[in-house]
């Protein structure tokens, strides 16, 4: 599966790296879908995923520093080379399962999803 560039606009605010603008209208209620979506090498720390679908989307290279991923889909979605200190993740993701993706760029295997 090759990743996806939407043309969405708040995607497209997030590939510009305007995190807090991109949050601001999440906060208005408005969303999109982020499924399968190309985040490689961005910036994207103070994101609020809570509630997002990142499945299937690849993080290679993303500085995701402090995000709290509790409440998001993350099945399918690739780390690798992803900066991911101060992250939490959802409890049924092992450190192992995100250790892999982050070193081997395996997928993450998200059980409750």
């Amino acid at each position: 599966m090759k990743p996806r560039i939407s043309p969405d606009p708040m995607y497209q605010l997030l590939r510009d790296e305007k995190v807090e603008e991109f949050n601001k209208l999440k906060a208005q209620g408005k969303s999109c879908d982020l499924t399968g979506c190309d985040f490689r090498g961005l910036d994207l720390r103070n994101l609020d995923v809570k509630g997002l679908d990142l499945s299937n989307a690849y993080f290679r290279g993303t500085d995701l520093r402090s995000l709290d991923f509790r409440g998001t889909k993350l099945n399918g979605a690739s780390l690798a080379d992803a900066k991911i200190s101060g992250c939490f993740f959802p409890a049924d993701i092992s450190a192992q399962e995100i250790l892999m993706s982050l070193e081997q760029g395996t997928r993450l295997r998200h059980p409750s999803v």
